[in-house]
């Protein structure tokens, strides 16, 4: 845990050493790290936010990473990741709640279904800036049966306007002295920020 940790507080050297040792292949692990994260709901523990800032500060050195081609990459990554943990939750929602347990009641699937029909757009984008909130959004829109062609469109909107907006913050105040002076700092600041939404 001590590790993981210095790695998320440390994006900074670790990413530098990355470049250098993954080569190319670091494009699709950072690829498979955001698909996981969005994608998969026991995976809400993985670098999301503060990941996408600290590679768009490495898009800007020399030898570092392509802009573009991160931007592109990762958006496509949370699309992706996004659409499947919409259908696993398509697929295991009813049959979790046939039995109507205790913790399971069908009165809470209509419940979420009646939340994902008025509420589930804002929810799709709004949760992609909410770290754990954001692996499991698109899990219970596919429980409560929301609407796929609207799930697919704020999927894409909330996607793109996440990847973009943390790696653009990361290719512009990135380098700044300031900020790589105190870069653990900044970052632990970049999950605060994140964590808000939630809160």
């Amino acid at each position: 845990m001590m590790q993981f940790m210095d790695i998320i507080l440390h994006l900074d050297k670790h990413i530098a050493e990355w470049i250098v040792f993954f080569g190319p292949w670091l494009y699709v692990i950072l690829f498979l790290i955001i698909f996981a994260e969005t994608g998969l709901v026991v995976t809400p523990f993985l670098p999301g936010d503060s990941l996408l800032f600290a590679l768009g500060a490495f898009t800007v050195v020399d030898g570092g990473l392509d802009l573009w081609t991160v931007l592109i990459l990762l958006a496509v990554a949370g699309i992706l990741g996004d659409t499947v943990n919409y259908h696993i939750g398509k697929y295991l929602g009813p049959k979790v709640f046939e039995s109507n347990s205790r913790f399971f009641k069908k009165e809470y699937l209509h419940q979420t279904q009646n939340f994902y029909n008025r509420w589930g757009a804002f929810t799709i984008v709004a949760a992609r800036f909410a770290p754990i909130a954001r692996t499991f959004a698109p899990f219970v829109a596919g429980i409560g049966s929301m609407d796929y062609k609207k799930f697919i469109s704020y999927n894409v909107v909330g996607a793109i306007t996440w990847v973009f907006t943390f790696i653009l913050a990361g290719y512009f105040f990135g380098n700044l002295p300031v900020v790589k002076r105190n870069f653990h700092i900044v970052i632990f600041g970049v999950i605060f920020v994140s964590i808000l939404p939630m809160l």
